[in-house]
């Protein structure tokens, strides 16, 4: 088993669906109220570099229901804000927790961190990756449809970290996917080749209409993710025609459900008729990262 939980693809299937059937033993004993403190006397560092309220209030409640204890650490109050090696600060913090954390922009700093601590790191997001993210997701539904790796999937919107999620989750967990984008806009081409040399099923295109035609899964972003604001407008006008509305939903299964990490911006990238419809299973997915996250701590710092 890896030590850290930086990216999808560095772990199993058989590894990942072990973390499902954990995830789903403590969801059912947090919604019973029977104590599951699996990591009492632990304490994990959270390192943010982004702002964050999920991914914060998630897996700090989730420490403190596994019996142990979180420290948010913004990096501007940290020496890292300060010029501090990476190395540095990931071998003096394995020195005082066992789990450390990090919601930051560059994957490369995740790795180098997780290179030098000697206690697990886990990745809460970074401009490439949101593992934490996509295994909500796929728990997600696993409980709202049978045989969940039989679907067919759809990513509509921005080649962003959540895109390259759901490329490597494609070649993992082996479903279909179908990836939809602007041009200029695709997901990593790193990513997608070593999905196809994993012998992932993903069709690409820059047609949302033709990628959502009878899937039974629906997922979007924002358009312009943390740190691209400047780009807002730009991207706007890029990404028309690529809203996930009722008129997009209509192509899908009539029992599709759909999907969005958020936050979101309700009617651009989403509409408010569609998350506030039968289809979404959006605030499920968004509790979910909570039970997920519990599962991967204690599979990582049991």
């Amino acid at each position: 088993m890896n030590k850290d939980f930086l990216c999808l693809s560095d772990w199993s299937l058989k590894e990942l669906e072990t973390i499902f059937t954990l995830t789903s033993e403590l969801k059912s004993k947090q919604k019973a109220g029977t104590p599951h403190q699996l990591l009492a006397g632990k304490t994990l560092g959270m390192l943010f570099e982004k702002s964050s309220t999920r991914t914060r209030v998630s897996f700090e409640a989730g420490m403190f229901q596994l019996g142990g204890h979180a420290l948010f650490l913004a990096s501007g109050n940290t020496q890292m804000g300060r010029g501090e090696p990476i190395k540095d600060t990931a071998r003096c913090m394995a020195r005082y927790v066992d789990g450390v954390m990090i919601r930051t922009y560059s994957q490369q700093a995740v790795e180098e961190f997780a290179k030098y601590s000697s206690v697990p790191v886990i990745n809460g997001l970074t401009d490439s990756y949101h593992p934490c993210q996509i295994m909500a997701d796929l728990f997600t539904v696993s409980e709202h449809r049978e045989n969940y790796r039989d679907l067919t999937y759809c990513w509509i919107g921005d080649g962003n970290n959540m895109a390259n999620s759901w490329i490597n989750a494609a070649a993992v967990f082996g479903f279909e996917l179908r990836v939809a984008t602007p041009v200029g806009y695709e997901p990593d081409a790193a990513v997608c080749e070593r999905a196809a040399d994993a012998g992932a099923k993903i069709f690409y295109t820059n047609d949302p209409r033709e990628a959502a035609q009878g899937v039974q899964v629906l997922n979007t972003d924002v358009w312009a993710s943390m740190g691209q604001e400047e780009e807002q407008l730009e991207r706007a006008k890029a990404f028309a025609g690529y809203q996930i509305n009722m008129d997009l939903v209509k192509l899908a299964d009539p029992d599709c459900v759909v999907m969005h990490c958020l936050p979101a911006h309700r009617d651009e990238e989403i509409t408010d008729e569609v998350m506030e419809s039968r289809h979404a299973i959006i605030y499920d997915e968004a509790e979910n990262r909570l039970h997920v996250q519990k599962a991967i701590m204690a599979t990582l710092m049991g």
